[in-house]
């Protein structure tokens, strides 16, 4: 298993690969890091020094509403015949350390701790026999949601799309396979949040077939699968870290805008 991360590092942004305790320098084979990458130089010191990023710059985020039952009951939903998916934008992304910014006078802002995967290869109308094949591999997101919007509009647009909404990170882990992943949301040292891929209502073989027969996912785009029960509000001052099993932890602090 390895951990791919997008540094910078003396004015120079690039992917960087952890493999047994080594961190080395990693160039993409075919255009980008995603699908697939030689490595190079090793890094003295590891990532001592070096400002993690968000591990990809994607084209598109999706995301997939509902998909624990314990969430569904929480928020007095039905649970979804087909998976509810919504996006947010790229200028949402951010990577770890980097703060959560409240907008002034939105009302609640949730945190959502998720396991999400990213895309290696370009997906279009694919079985969910195959799904596996155009999978890079796993990453933390946190799903930030304006509740009180969320609540009045009909639609996710603008609740889940402000900016810094959707620290991803640390690192994308590659080789982790399809087994279920543990995930767990902390806020400032007490968790809120703790479940496993296992419970997903649909898990993410179904989300690829689902979401590649509307629209192409192209390498380096994200499924964030949804989020366990537990959801609750952040307030200026706030540390919430997202950990997913073999992934790591990504952690955001937060702010007033």
């Amino acid at each position: 298993m390895e951990r791919v991360y997008r540094v910078m590092s003396g004015g120079e942004t690039f992917h960087a690969v952890e493999r047994g305790g080594e961190v080395r320098r990693a160039e993409p084979i075919d255009g980008h890091i995603c699908c697939g990458y030689s490595l190079g130089a090793r890094m003295e010191g590891g990532l001592a020094g070096a400002r993690v990023l968000a591990p990809v710059e994607p084209s598109k985020v999706v995301c997939v509403g509902l998909n624990y039952r314990d969430h569904a009951l929480e928020t007095g939903k039905p649970l979804p015949a087909d998976p509810l998916l919504f996006m947010k934008p790229p200028t949402a992304v951010i990577g770890p350390g980097a703060p959560i910014l409240l907008p002034p006078a939105v009302g609640r802002v949730d945190y959502e701790g998720e396991a999400a995967v990213v895309i290696g290869r370009r997906a279009h109308r694919i079985k969910a026999a195959d799904a596996w094949d155009h999978v890079f591999g796993w990453t933390c997101l946190n799903d930030v949601t304006a509740r009180d919007l969320q609540n009045k509009d009909s639609q996710y647009t603008r609740c889940k799309g402000f900016d810094t909404f959707a620290p991803m990170g640390p690192s994308i882990a590659v080789g982790l396979g399809r087994g279920p992943r543990t995930v767990e949301t902390w806020v400032n040292g007490q968790r809120r949040q703790c479940s496993s891929t296992a419970q997903l209502i649909f898990g993410v073989e179904v989300l690829i077939e689902f979401i590649t027969f509307v629209m192409t996912l192209e390498p380096g785009d994200v499924i964030s699968t949804g989020t366990p029960a537990g959801v609750g509000p952040l307030a200026d001052g706030d540390v919430v870290t997202v950990k997913v099993g073999g992934v790591g932890e990504l952690a955001s602090p937060v702010e007033h805008e």
